[in-house]
């Protein structure tokens, strides 16, 4: 069984994005093993997709007014409240030939790791693609891929306690979008592990089902190891761009 290597983090949203960039680099010039990356947003904080205008995906005066760090990401998709408290965050940094070099079918392959955990908990996870969970017609998990020629870094949430009144005070979505799934406001289409279950979930079993999901979704084995010297600096110069105005402000 192929073994990857297993990191367990947490650090601000300008240092995730960063390592997470920086690790995708180092895979695509094969310095750095597959990888899967379990970490937590520490404070609470946003991020926006690559291509989203800023102001259209988030309550900008909210997060300045109350101090929440945001920033953009290198992948696609929507803006994401990531609660220090209530969210992990997953991040998987691979060659793209070890998981599958079509895109719907490697978002399906990754997700599954997400479903089997959520129903290690007794629910019953259905993926929509190309990058949703949900449960009882509900978002709790969503996922963001970026790609070079020969690695991929996919990385998404899974929501166990997020507290969905500041979500909803923090983002902005589409009325199209909530008018699509039957909802008016955002936070009538996301839940949680702990809403769902009606106790409290903790950190330490959501990590823990989230290894053992992903080591059955993609029949490996993991490793816990930590970053080398070469992720730890290029990690330390992309924060400077993720913390610049230049890049969170771009659109």
């Amino acid at each position: 069984m192929e073994k990857w290597r297993l990191i367990i983090d947490e650090g601000d949203v300008y240092w995730n994005m960063a390592v997470d960039e920086a690790m995708l680099i180092l895979r695509e010039k094969n310095i750095i093993p597959n990888t899967l990356r379990l970490y937590v947003f520490k404070p609470s904080s946003v991020t926006i997709g690559r291509f989203q205008k800023l102001r259209e995906a988030v309550n900008l005066e909210y997060l300045l007014e109350n101090k929440i760090s945001f920033t953009r990401r290198i992948t696609g998709g929507g803006s994401v409240y990531h609660d220090e408290g209530g969210e992990i965050t997953y991040s998987i940094v691979a060659s793209i030939d070890s998981i599958s070099r079509d895109i719907i079918e490697s978002y399906r392959r990754i997700c599954m790791g997400i479903i089997y955990a959520i129903k290690s908990f007794g629910l019953n996870p259905v993926f929509k693609p190309i990058n949703d969970i949900v449960v009882n017609n509900k978002k709790i998990s969503g996922s963001a891929q970026s790609r070079k020629k020969n690695a991929l870094l996919q990385h998404g949430t899974l929501m166990y306690n997020t507290n969905l009144d500041i979500l909803e005070k923090t983002l902005k979505a589409p009325k199209e979008k909530l008018v699509s799934h039957g909802v008016s406001r955002i936070r009538d289409r996301v839940t949680t592990l702990s809403i769902e279950l009606g106790y409290i979930v903790s950190k330490r079993e959501v990590v823990d089902a989230l290894i053992t999901g992903f080591s059955k979704a993609l029949n490996i084995e993991f490793y816990r190891d930590h970053y080398s010297e070469e992720e730890e600096k290029l990690a330390s110069k992309l924060v400077k761009k993720y913390s610049s105005r230049e890049w969170i402000y771009s659109r």
